[in-house]
């Protein structure tokens, strides 16, 4: 039987409270999660997934939209705790999640550091040393535009560069639900791109949104934010227009 498993994690970060929503997929012969939070969240995630009737042990698969810190956080806690886990991210992605090349996030850090007015400087000198600590985790499988795969009733990897190059969001045939990683954000019930402070591409952002039109979608399914459900094209043709 196929079952999705809407994660939903609480914690505080920086002082703030937060939110985010990781996927699990299962059927009677994968168990797939969809982005893995932030360093040290693996028992938060086992915590959440044990709440939705999910055993984290029996994770074949861990998709990664893109290598964010906060989506592949806890990666290295994972293939350690569960070395049978396979690693998926988009082929464009796997370098810097395998460490091949330097977190494009981190090289943002790095370039505005000498812009930023004095005194804000060691809490961004704090943050790239963050960034620095996220392990890099080999990635077993490589994702393109398109690629198919049978798992939960059929899924589609859809490209949807922007927020960065090597973004990737899963679509879902048969509910005919997206997971959106952070292509789109959802915030004060408004479907929306992340700000342009964390979208490295806006441009590019927005083609992948127009894309997203040639899909039916009924649902979406955002990192941050949740699930949105209303006036899905209308939502989508106005984040293009605007």
């Amino acid at each position: 039987m196929n079952k999705l498993a809407i994660l939903e994690i609480k914690f505080d970060f920086n002082g703030n409270k937060n939110v985010i929503y990781p996927v699990i997929l299962s059927d009677k012969s994968e168990v797939v999660l969809i982005d893995c939070g932030y360093p040290n969240f693996l028992n938060l995630i086992k915590d959440a997934a044990k709440k939705d009737g999910v055993d984290i042990s029996k994770l074949t698969k861990i998709i990664i939209t893109h290598h964010d810190f906060d989506h592949m956080g806890a990666l290295g806690e994972f293939k350690r705790e569960y070395p049978h886990i396979k690693v998926l991210s988009s082929i464009d992605d796997e370098k810097y999640i395998s460490g091949k090349e330097k977190s494009l996030r981190l090289q943002q850090a790095e370039a505005i550091c000498d812009k930023i007015p004095e005194e804000e400087k060691e809490s961004a000198k704090e943050f790239q040393r963050f960034i620095q600590k996220v392990e890099n985790v080999q990635v077993d499988m490589c994702l393109k535009d398109r690629d198919s795969f049978s798992w939960f009733g059929g899924i589609e990897i859809v490209a949807t560069p922007g927020h960065m190059p090597g973004h990737i969001s899963v679509y879902l045939k048969s509910s005919k639900t997206l997971i959106s990683g952070d292509a789109l954000i959802v915030e004060n019930d408004k479907l929306m791109i992340p700000y342009p402070q964390y979208t490295l591409d806006i441009d590019n952002a927005k083609k992948s949104i127009k894309k997203l039109l040639n899909y039916e979608i009924d649902r979406i399914i955002c990192y941050h934010g949740g699930t949105y459900i209303k006036d899905i094209k209308e939502s989508l043709q106005s984040i293009i227009l605007d």
